[in-house]
């Protein structure tokens, strides 16, 4: 899918996970904020479980039962995974929605810790597959991401289009204050 050129708009959506209960198995409340470029126009919730295995399906299966998915261009998670290490096989989801998938994360992952984290968990080298699947992490300007499905300079400048302020669009900013706020009664945290 090509991506409309400037000064059309971008239509996104952005995932998100709630502050979550830290024990293994809890429930993740998930928010998917679809916006047109840094505007606001839906949103879709859903879950998934800590630690779990099935993030991916559970976004495939949001945004297949959505009116959004024929509208979007683009689709936006807050990181590699979900719930603590419910880890997105960004590929797989990239293929299933034919969209590209970016993660975008706030700063360069620490990749050692992550892996001894996994290496706690049911079978971890799955759960490291799916990290090395996601390919290599590219860091354009203020952006840390990786990509499927789009080559990572066209993915830097959607994400400029996309975001206001920072280094976090706007798709992504919204999901994280509105899951927030929805689980503890009010936003928080950096968006």
């Amino acid at each position: 899918m090509r991506l409309p050129k400037p000064p059309r708009q971008l239509r996104v959506i952005g995932f998100d996970d709630a502050p979550f209960v830290r024990r293994r198995g809890a429930r993740v409340d998930l928010a998917g904020v679809v916006c047109r470029g840094t505007r606001f126009e839906g949103l879709l919730w859903g879950r998934t479980r800590k630690d779990g295995w099935q993030a991916t399906e559970r976004v495939i299966e949001m945004l297949r039962g959505s009116k959004y998915l024929p509208q979007v261009h683009l689709v936006l998670l807050d990181g590699i995974a979900f719930g603590g290490l419910n880890v997105v096989d960004l590929p797989r989801l990239s293929e299933a929605i034919e969209r590209p998938c970016v993660a975008v994360m706030r700063r360069l992952p620490d990749l050692v810790a992550m892996e001894r984290a996994i290496r706690t968990l049911s079978r971890p080298e799955l759960r490291l597959e799916r990290l090395r699947r996601a390919g290599p992490i590219h860091r354009r300007g203020v952006f840390v991401f990786q990509v499927c499905g789009m080559d990572p300079d066209v993915t830097h400048q959607a994400l400029l289009r996309l975001t206001d302020t920072g280094n976090v669009p706007e798709a992504l900013r919204l999901a994280h204050l509105i899951a927030s706020a929805v689980r503890d009664g009010e936003s928080r945290g950096r968006a």
